[in-house]
């Protein structure tokens, strides 16, 4: 069975598959400064590091310490992480 995302549209579709056609870290970079803020790229980046701690089973205050996320955030990852569509865990194992 497919999964189904309740964020699916023609707009989203395109620009998973303008992702997908990237072929190395350098155009990730270039694709990403030109389509993200600094500010985005860092809470995302950001969000990847907290699910790799949580991952690892760190505990909160370490997590907070170490990539200053607030505990709302790693809250919020964690959620993601045990009820989510799978998306951490699929990158966790892949990286």
């Amino acid at each position: 069975m497919a999964y189904e995302s309740k964020f699916k549209s023609e707009e989203t579709d395109e620009l998973f598959k303008a992702i997908l056609s990237l072929k190395n870290e350098e155009e990730c970079y270039r694709f990403f400064e030109d389509i993200c803020t600094i500010n985005e790229i860092h809470a995302i980046s950001q969000r990847l590091q907290v699910a790799k701690m949580l991952n690892k089973k760190a505990t909160y205050s370490e997590i907070e310490d170490k990539t200053k996320a607030s505990t709302a955030t790693i809250s919020r990852i964690n959620k993601c992480l045990v009820y989510g569509a799978d998306g951490y865990k699929t990158v966790l194992e892949r990286i």
